[in-house]
């Protein structure tokens, strides 16, 4: 494992990132012109700490609004300052509503992207009669009576490998609309629930997609047969609404074993 980490005479650490986010103030993930984002201000940060220009790669671009319990980001440095002081240090430059929970040397190969085998996904649905004050940031307000039965038998369709063109949002620029998804659960929490959906790759908006739709199938307004007709005709406009994005929160990256293995 030494080897992969780095060559004996190699400087260049390859450090991955866990990071935690509250992404309500900002414009999504990526670096642009047109507001602050995650990505930017996490290579402020480091910037600031390490004395080099740095830039970082995500797991995966969340939008606008969406959250993250986990996500994954590596970046390259020439920096000797130890683990340690990039954790606390960072952090201590970060605003308050991005935390980094880890940071460990990988061997030299990881991309937190490219590396990455499987995603989960949660999203929070609220289902009360009333707004909440605190939970109107991170769930999805949504009143009246919620079949769950129906909707789990619909989520139990989108299990597999299909192809989800109907739940794919405008713009997406993916090669094309198969994806392979391992579990869609839903997991009542008190006035709460918890959509998780795992799978190997997601669509521009799919989640969110994917809960508008249930959430249809729950209030009696579509069918759960509904959803095999939609994987078979790929058409979006037959789908549910978007959901929310604030109800959405990246929550898992997995990897395989070598690729979580820390370097010395």
């Amino acid at each position: 494992m030494g080897d992969a980490c780095r060559a004996v005479d190699d400087p260049v650490r390859n450090i991955r990132l866990t990071i935690e986010y509250d992404g309500t103030d900002y414009a999504g993930w990526q670096v642009q012109d047109n507001g602050r984002t995650l990505q930017g201000e996490l290579e402020a940060a480091l910037a600031s700490l390490l004395r080099e220009p740095v830039r970082i790669t995500g797991s995966g671009r969340t939008d606008a609004g969406v959250h993250a319990l986990a996500q994954v980001a590596n970046f390259r440095t020439s920096s000797l300052v130890p683990l340690r002081g990039v954790l606390h240090g960072t952090n201590a430059l970060l605003p308050r509503d991005i935390t980094l929970r880890r940071a460990e040397v990988v061997p030299a190969d990881f991309d937190s992207r490219r590396s990455a085998l499987e995603k989960t996904y949660q999203y929070f649905v609220r289902r009360a009669d009333t707004p909440s004050a605190f939970a109107r940031r991170t769930s999805w307000w949504v009143r009246g009576a919620f079949d769950l039965a129906a909707a789990e038998r619909a989520a139990a369709l989108l299990e597999g490998t299909h192809d989800f063109g109907a739940f794919r949002a405008a713009g997406c620029d993916a090669a094309h609309s198969v994806r392979t998804v391992r579990e869609v659960a839903l997991v009542p929490r008190g006035d709460f629930l918890e959509v998780r959906v795992r799978g190997n790759g997601f669509l521009r908006h799919m989640v969110r997609i994917v809960v508008g739709t249930l959430v249809e199938v729950g209030q009696g307004r579509r069918s759960a047969a509904s959803l095999t007709e939609l994987l078979e005709t790929g058409d979006r406009g037959r789908a549910g609404v978007t959901a929310p994005p604030h109800g959405l929160f990246l929550a898992e990256v997995r990897y395989d074993v070598a690729a979580l293995e820390s370097c010395p």
